[in-house]
């Protein structure tokens, strides 16, 4: 099976809809259209081909918009880079996943050194390249690649493909509804599933996006107010900042305003009922990278029946705890639909990913007595930090490398605005102050996964296995 070309087929559907906005400019389907077709003739001058991976590094801006959906018109494989991710691990994601060429935008030059780097002011400057975009895009075409962390503490890279895509986008209209003056104000990052996947929305339903440069409760609660947008896609924090700036100058919501995606973890039933009081409707989401976005949704509806439940699978999809566990036993939640990845790249390019089309999340969760998803456990270990993830392993992998520390253990303590942050736990082989322990992680990953707290112990809680005892760490703090 095959896909008309969402480039081509949606600007010649409804070309004169707007496509992208960003602060007071604006671009028509058939405008973003001509301007990828005359980037894509600048990448193939380059060289980059249908059977090129090519790196993208960049900040949400429009350019970066149009050199992605130019990567879309070429046919190439696009790996979606972190920009808050220290050098190091940039570093690991462009040699696992073997990028043919990285292109980055000035402002984020200096991160990462790479032999094949090229500026988005170099692809600009480029003589263009005669250039006939294919017209149709295979269902197994990877479109993107986006690394989420393991267990094991190195990083897996996704593929992502056209399916994968538009089965989610298929899905979430058939849940949310669509019409032509739909518009999706996007704040998340375009390198995440859940900012990507609305540019993948924006073709397939012909709906605009206003594009914000990164979230800002002041701009975001006054796009809801002057009737701009129409959607949105939140975590818990940045939802109860937006709510708590309209509260705070008794702002009203136009009614053009329609609901809220919320990810990353439950939402507060207490948020749900302060968004009531704007008419904000929000849904509550499970998803991951894997599977491209959402999997299930609760409605607003059920909001405060089932406080915790992430939902009913969406309609293309289907969900099961471990080997049909009875309702209310919990186990490994397991999806299967055409929105699951077909596999990884790089290290991780022979694991299996599906058993009997079934997908292990490695989330723990329980289905109760009418169908409704409650997620136990966030990967057992994840940690959810602002919608961030963050999995120990990753950063105990990187406080051994100090040769201070013997033994490190990492979990999760609450906080008030992120929902939680990780702490480390570590036993010495030599006294070593917590603030050089910082600076030491500093530069070798996130600053949103350093430890905001690190303990010195005796000993780590193990199991007969020898693995450390996470949830036992949890009651230490």
């Amino acid at each position: 099976m095959s896909y008309p070309n969402w480039l081509s087929q949606r600007a010649h559907l409804s070309g004169s809809r707007m496509a992208l906005a960003y602060g007071r400019e604006e671009w028509t389907f058939e405008e973003i259209n001509k301007i990828a077709i005359e980037y894509a003739e600048r990448l193939v001058s380059i060289g980059i081909t249908d059977e090129t991976r090519v790196a993208i590094l960049a900040k949400s801006h429009p350019e970066s918009v149009f050199i992605m959906y130019a990567c879309l018109h070429t046919g190439c494989e696009m790996v979606m880079l972190n920009e808050r991710l220290s050098a190091a691990e940039l570093k690991y994601q462009l040699a696992d996943s073997g990028a043919d060429f990285l292109l980055v935008d000035e402002d984020l030059q200096e991160k990462v050194d790479f032999d094949n780097k090229i500026l988005f002011g170099e692809i600009k400057n480029r003589n263009r390249t005669e250039f006939i975009p294919i017209a149709e895009w295979r269902e197994d075409r990877t479109i993107s690649i986006m690394y989420t962390s393991g267990t094991t503490g190195y990083p897996k890279g996704v593929r992502q493909t056209a399916q994968n895509h538009f089965s989610s986008a298929v899905s979430s209209a058939l849940n949310i509804g669509i019409s032509p003056d739909d518009v999706w104000l996007c704040v998340m990052p375009l390198f995440h599933i859940s900012g990507f996947s609305i540019l993948m929305r924006s073709l397939i339903y012909g709906m605009g996006v206003q594009l914000h440069p990164k979230f800002d409760a002041e701009s975001c609660a006054r796009e809801l107010c002057a009737g701009t947008v129409t959607h949105m896609s939140v975590v818990g924090v940045t939802l109860e900042r937006v709510l708590n700036q309209l509260e705070t100058e008794n702002l009203e919501v136009s009614p053009n305003f329609k609901s809220m995606l919320a990810g990353g973890g439950p939402v507060p039933v207490s948020y749900i009922e302060r968004a009531e009081k704007f008419g904000i409707s929000v849904l509550q989401t499970y998803g991951m990278t894997e599977t491209s976005s959402q999997t299930t949704t609760l409605q607003p509806a059920d909001a405060k029946r089932k406080i915790g439940s992430s939902g009913k699978p969406l309609f293309l999809y289907q969900i099961k705890i471990g080997t049909d566990a009875a309702a209310g036993e919990k186990a490994e939640i397991l999806i299967r639909g055409p929105q699951v990845t077909p596999g990884y790249i790089g290290k991780y390019a022979e694991r299996e990913v599906q058993n009997d089309g079934w997908f292990s999340t490695g989330d723990i969760g329980y289905l109760d007595e009418e169908g409704f998803l409650f997620v136990v456990d966030r990967r057992s270990d994840l940690i959810v930090s602002g919608g961030e993830n963050i999995y120990p392993a990753e950063i105990e992998k990187v406080l051994l490398g100090h040769p201070a520390v013997r033994e490190a253990g990492v979990c999760g303590m609450p906080d008030e605005t992120w929902g939680e942050v990780p702490v480390a736990f570590v036993v010495l082989n030599e006294e070593i102050s917590t603030e050089s322990l910082k600076d030491f992680l500093t530069g070798r990953i996130a600053g949103y996964k350093i430890p905001k707290a690190i303990r010195e112990v005796e000993a780590l809680p193990r199991n007969a296995s020898n693995k450390v005892l996470r949830r036992e760490l949890k009651t230490w703090v």
